[in-house]
């Protein structure tokens, strides 16, 4: 788990200015582990910055994103962020469903797809979606009852 001052330096080594609002969601993401939506991180804000438009948290996310102190996923129900992990190395990801646990994956499967000689690729994402052991060991408990 990173701390807030890891997250702030990390920010800081980007070249990005470490403003208050950016030390409170550098905050909010080291004390939470799993994902979060933009709204819940705007509603999160908002509690503490009145005035602030939904804009300026997302800008924040994006650029955060960008530098690599977070990383985007794409849910059923839209976009989530988290902490980028301490791993740096070339990885993806399983994701539990319910709980958000995330299990790094080393294993790259573009290293199987044939890439067309006329296509460049720049980037590639790749999470598979599922359920822990815990939070599936809790799923069939509760279908037994």
């Amino acid at each position: 788990m990173h701390t807030v001052d890891e997250i702030v330096e990390r920010m800081s080594g980007q070249g990005l200015r470490i403003t208050d609002q950016r030390k409170t969601l550098a905050r909010l993401f080291a004390d939470t582990p799993g994902y979060l939506a933009p709204k819940d991180i705007y509603e999160y804000m908002g509690k503490t910055y009145s005035g602030l438009s939904f804009d300026t948290v997302y800008r924040n996310l994006r650029v955060m994103e960008e530098l690599g102190v977070l990383e985007q996923v794409m849910f059923e129900e839209g976009v989530k962020f988290k902490l980028h992990c301490k791993d740096h190395d070339h990885h993806h990801h399983m994701i539990c469903l319910q709980c958000g646990h995330t299990i790094p994956v080393s294993y790259c499967p573009m290293d199987q797809i044939p890439v067309p000689e006329k296509f460049k690729v720049v980037r590639h994402k790749f999470e598979v979606f599922g359920y822990c052991e815990e939070c599936s060991f809790q799923e069939s408990a509760s279908e037994g009852q």
